[in-house]
């Protein structure tokens, strides 16, 4: 008998008679809630600790006398996964027999595919297993295929270098396997797909990356003059990274119905042995053109606001779709994957079945590609070898939370959802501009990177956040200020360093410091130079995005004068650093410096 338990869907308790009644006897309140009320997928103990006190000793009580009563919800059947058969050809089937196109124009870092004509019957996307090593020297990377439709299977490769690069193939069916031949791969100025690197990111030859990113969930589930829209929209921004969904999205603002989905349509709902490919060369034309901005797509697998089925698929649905989508898309080199959004909302997979996918996803992505997870509540134990990173949501104490899963799991730590800009009425989406980008500096002065949404509303509900458009705010140029305060560090980062109680401390020790104030607005501010740093100074305005240099060379303790206004930043420059900042080839023009005049704080330049 399989009874209710702290992951239970509220809504499912709700709705069964007796679970119900046990509720409304031990807290009525939470009948009232238009949480219960709003029939999204909340999990019972998450929720119950939202609507009651976390305290409250009838949270405890409630789960106890839930988890006696039998939980009557219909669940899916779980279907068994799809062995290839090992008969797909016949004996006399020649081997090796099918014919190869290969590309032509090949360079390094760039996707090529090997196209190969091949058998149609049966279904071969299910039926057909294709992978192929390829190989430059000692080094070997192997390579899953797929099947594109009309007797055509793929496989895609992102070369690391130029070169001879030979390949082998290998498959169940006897005309695919043992396919050889090599690819000329010539050298290109592309980087490469994004890794993480400590707490950070880079390209492989180590030129750094800061994801500053966006989020447009369901963009690619809107007609295609929206779409064009979107890509106009961010291609007058400076953000490098966008969080999207492969799967439509029914939620708030975004309930209507795609031309194209993953699954084809069959009269019974989905045919999950099969891929729509017309859905999928519409994604990889939207991908292509996000690359040629500098963009790189965060393909969400799985998210919980779904009324067509997509998050109650069964594991052997689950894992075909994802196999398929890695195989298909990991030789792009600007994708990035996140197994989920709000994973703790999805209540039919387990942290089991979130660890199956993730190493799933690993094992079909040869690239190391940037991979992650994403919450509603509960914080995933990021210690996962195949998590690269920390994807979080999360809004409150940021500057304390980002340096402690920095220390937890040493990885890179990037808040997805700290909030949204805009006049939504909902909490999450009612955010001022101001707010937004604070908690965006606050988020990066503690060393982790924080990502944009626009949740404006429009009469005709076209929400950036969900359904791309236009952006309206004012928080992307601020953003993209941010940036490049942080990537003018010596190192194209930055990293949390000893602070005050009331001001953040961050950069590189002794080169490049930044002192944070926050809605604070002091008029002046005595500070320690570090010790052997002779340092300019900058006085950073991050919402009027102005930087003023200060006059002189400062070493020893020094008090600096302040605009006395909210958000701004004071910047320390070793003297002696090679690469300019943008205040570095100012000619400051004023009189009296803005330092104090005692004789035991005085510049360098002034001794």
């Amino acid at each position: 008998m399989t009874t209710f338990h702290s992951r239970s869907a509220l809504k499912d308790v709700l709705a069964q008679p007796d679970a119900r009644a046990v509720v409304g006897e031990i807290a009525s309140e939470v009948l009232d809630s238009a949480l219960a009320s709003s029939g999204d997928p909340f999990p019972l103990g998450s929720i119950l600790r939202v609507i009651l006190e976390p305290s409250d000793p009838r949270v405890a009580e409630l789960l106890d006398r839930l988890t006696q009563i039998e939980d009557l919800t219909p669940r899916p059947r779980e279907i068994p996964p799809i062995v290839p058969p090992a008969d797909y050809e016949r004996a006399e089937t020649p081997r090796a027999s099918a014919s190869v196109l290969l590309p032509s124009g090949a360079v390094a870092n760039r996707m090529l595919e090997i196209a190969i004509a091949g058998p149609s019957h049966g279904n071969p996307f299910t039926d057909v297993e294709l992978a192929a090593r390829f190989s430059k020297g000692d080094q070997h990377v192997e390579v899953g295929g797929f099947y594109d439709g009309d007797g055509r299977f793929a496989v895609r490769f992102l070369p690391m270098e130029a070169g001879t690069w030979e390949y082998v193939t290998r498959s169940n069916a006897r005309s695919l396997d043992g396919l050889s031949g090599s690819v000329e791969v010539d050298p290109s100025d592309s980087r490469g797909p994004v890794r993480a690197d400590g707490f950070h990111f880079s390209y492989p030859d180590g030129t750094p990356f800061t994801p500053f990113g966006t989020t447009a969930y369901a963009w690619t589930h809107q007609d295609d003059v929206l779409q064009e829209q979107t890509l106009e929209s961010l291609a007058k921004t400076s953000f490098s990274k966008l969080r999207m969904a492969l799967f439509p999205k029914h939620f708030l603002y975004n309930t209507n119905e795609p031309d194209r989905f993953v699954f084809p349509r069959t009269d019974g709902g989905w045919d999950l042995e099969r891929f729509d490919l017309k859905y999928f060369r519409a994604l990889e034309q939207r991908l292509e053109q996000l690359a040629v901005l500098g963009i790189d797509a965060d393909l969400i697998l799985f998210h919980p606001y779904d009324r067509w089925g997509f998050s109650q698929l069964g594991k052997a649905a689950d894992d075909r779709y994802v196999s398929y989508v890695v195989r298909r898309l990991s030789a792009f080199p600007n994708v990035w994957w996140s197994l989920a959004n709000e994973y703790d909302l999805l209540l039919d997979k387990s942290t089991e079945d979130w660890d199956r996918i993730g190493r799933l996803v690993r094992a079909n992505d040869p690239y190391g590609h940037p991979i992650s997870i994403h919450n509603w509540l509960e914080i995933w134990d990021y210690a996962s070898e195949w998590a690269t990173h920390c994807s979080i949501q999360y809004g409150d104490d940021l500057r304390g939370h980002v340096r402690k899963w920095r220390r937890q799991f040493g990885k890179p730590v990037i808040i997805d959802e700290c909030g949204y800009e805009g006049d939504l009425d909902q909490g999450w989406g009612f955010l001022t501009p101001e707010e937004l980008v604070s908690r965006s500096w606050a988020v990066a002065m503690s060393g982790g990177y924080a990502t944009h949404g626009e949740t404006y509303y429009s009469d005709d509900e076209t929400v950036f956040w969900a359904k791309g458009g236009r952006l309206r705010g004012e928080s992307p140029a601020r953003l993209a200020f941010l940036r490049e305060i942080i990537e003018e560090s010596p190192t194209g980062g930055i990293d949390p360093l000893p602070s005050d109680f009331d001001a953040s401390r961050a950069g590189v020790r002794g080169e490049y410091e930044l002192i944070y104030f926050g809605a604070g607005q002091p008029a002046f501010r005595t500070v320690t130079i570090p010790q052997g740093m002779s340092a300019r100074a900058d006085v950073i305005d991050s919402w009027n995005m102005t930087v003023e240099r200060l006059p002189g060379i400062h070493e020893g303790t020094v008090r600096f004068d302040l605009p006395g206004r909210p958000y701004c930043v004071l910047r320390l420059v070793s003297a002696n650093r090679s690469n300019p900042t943008r205040a570095d080839d100012m000619e400051v023009v004023g009189a009296a410096p803005r330092t104090s005049t005692d004789p035991s704080r005085r510049s360098a330049d002034e001794r």
